[in-house]
């Protein structure tokens, strides 16, 4: 695609319906509380290695010992942040499904249960309308949620 000079960022000339916004999650067993960061350009090794350490910097003052459950995308093993978890591996880790195991990962029953009660059947014309549905039940689950710790438990 050919961006011209004075376009810095060529995300400006996609059509608006080839848009997206993706979400790195996480909830927490013991009360169903849920973390979130949105991600607008890309999912690799820095984007996710900032959601781990969004992650680390709310558990710290919990004190407790945090398991997460990845699935084999090839972000979750970068190099970029292999040293930082080597390094809290024995308060923080990173724990992978077997490969092409997507249904034994938990946040595949979020990522599910928000499109039900938030997406289905609406209509939205414009990304930001989304954002804002997705985000609101977000901010509701970030408190804790009863059906949210039922639905990832193990």
């Amino acid at each position: 695609m050919w961006v011209p000079p004075e376009v810095k960022d060529p995300v400006v000339l996609h059509h608006p319906t080839r848009k997206s916004v993706g979400y790195f999650a996480a909830v927490r067993l013991r009360d169903g509380c849920f973390v979130f960061a949105r991600e607008t350009y890309r999912f690799d090794g820095q984007t996710f290695f900032d959601f781990l350490e969004q992650l680390h910097a709310q558990s710290q003052a919990r004190k407790r010992r945090v398991e997460v459950i990845s699935d084999n995308a090839k972000y979750h093993h970068a190099k970029l942040h292999a040293e930082w978890r080597e390094q809290h591996r024995d308060r923080f880790a990173l724990n992978y499904l077997p490969p092409y195991s997507p249904d034994l990962n938990p946040i595949e029953r979020v990522w599910k249960l928000v499109r039900k009660l938030r997406l289905h059947d609406q209509y939205f014309a414009k990304l930001d309308e989304v954002i804002a549905t997705v985000e609101a039940q977000f901010t509701e689950w970030a408190r804790g949620s009863e059906a949210l710790r039922k639905l990832c438990a193990l």
